[in-house]
């Protein structure tokens, strides 16, 4: 009873609160196949979508809009985009990374029930340079932590998400009728899934690796050598469940 009122004194959750937090984190994955057909309840959306809302922004600009598509013929559409897209990346893979790239599952645009579009309207905060004046970019910086609290919300409901950024921007807002002023962000496949893999696929295919987070601590300057106690602390807690 003490702990409880402590962790509410300093705003600290409780161990089986963070719990979830990190499992939500450790766990998120860019879901790209099994996906099941089963439609999302909207009270679940609608609940992914407030998460999203709620996301941190500079100068509480909020440029963030969501678009719902549901349309099959639509979502074929948006497939053929990718399809294309992809043949035009495949000439700037390293020619012996282009076998395993053809492999690798990249979207589930039309296996997932349903796609979200967020995108930023960059005109929504022009009558205010709070955080934007140096940094005129931070109003797309804002829309990726909307994706991101979406992401990690769904993880939580069950629900898989999967981030496809191989799409041509002008040729994705003609179809989609996107304003010049606004930026599709993410393009989402969103739905329940069969399972959660235990591993990025890109990990588990062998395309990349997670990079140690010793590695990328410095001290002070960029390069800057130091932060020992903290490195190997990292290290010792990498790979292991957070707790407390």
């Amino acid at each position: 009873m003490l702990a409880d009122q402590l962790n509410a004194i300093s705003g600290r959750f409780d161990l089986a609160a963070q719990d979830a937090v990190y499992r939500a984190i450790f766990t998120r994955r860019d879901v790209r196949s099994h996906f099941l057909p089963d439609p999302i309840d909207d009270d679940v959306l609608a609940r992914l979508l407030l998460a999203a809302h709620h996301a941190p922004s500079v100068g509480f600009m909020q440029p963030w809009d969501f678009i719902v598509i549901r349309d099959c013929e639509r979502r074929e559409r948006v497939r053929d985009l990718f399809v294309a897209a992809r043949e035009q990346e495949l000439p700037e893979v390293a020619e012996e990374r282009r076998e395993l790239y053809r492999k690798l599952k990249l979207e589930g645009i039309c296996e997932s029930p349903l796609n979200l579009v967020v995108t930023c309207d960059r005109s929504r905060s022009e009558s205010s340079p709070l955080g934007r004046w140096h940094n005129p970019e931070m109003d797309l910086f804002s829309t990726v932590c909307a994706v991101q609290n979406f992401w990690l919300a769904a993880r939580s409901e069950g629900v898989g998400v999967g981030w496809v950024s191989i799409l041509e921007r002008q040729a994705l807002k003609r179809l989609l009728g996107i304003p010049d002023h606004v930026v599709p962000v993410a393009y989402l496949c969103v739905g329940h899934v069969s399972e959660f893999a235990d591993k990025p696929d890109l990990e588990r295919h062998g395309w990349g690796r997670r990079l140690p987070l010793a590695d990328l601590i410095m001290s002070e300057v960029y390069s800057g050598q130091g932060e020992e106690a903290l490195k190997a602390a990292a290290t010792r807690i990498s790979g292991l469940p957070a707790s407390g």
